[in-house]
């Protein structure tokens, strides 16, 4: 069964940095993985994803200040989150997609199968 779990979250100030991390396993025939943010009483939505070939896309919101990467080797995928507002506020989560839609996609929810635990990410002006 195909597991997904982040970690790096926390309690931060405006302005600082947070790494998050999520680790898979028994994921298989991945077309991408995403970074998920779900803020009180929002929507949930992606924020980032990028493929093995290392392409990304990036929300607006975070575009700029957030870097998604992935190592193969460690099934692992990352999320640098730099200079962080109050808005970033939320429970982060990754998740994996089997389909290879075109990268227009990458940013819909629903393009998604997989999905792990989060973490908390908590910013205070």
């Amino acid at each position: 069964q195909a597991r997904l779990e982040a970690s790096g979250g926390g309690s931060v100030q405006a302005g600082e940095s947070l790494s998050l991390s999520c680790i898979t396993s028994a994921l298989s025939d991945v077309a991408f993985m995403g970074w998920f943010r779900q803020s009180p009483g929002e929507e949930r939505e992606v924020v980032a994803a990028t493929n093995d070939e290392g392409a990304t896309k990036y929300d607006a919101s975070v575009k700029g200040r957030f870097a998604i990467s992935k190592d193969r080797v460690k099934n692992s995928l990352y999320l640098q989150m730099n200079n962080l507002k109050p808005e970033d506020t939320g429970m982060y989560y990754c998740a994996a997609s089997h389909v290879k839609y075109d990268p227009t996609w990458w940013l819909n929810p629903d393009a998604y199968m997989n999905f792990g635990r989060g973490t908390q990410v908590t910013v205070s002006s």
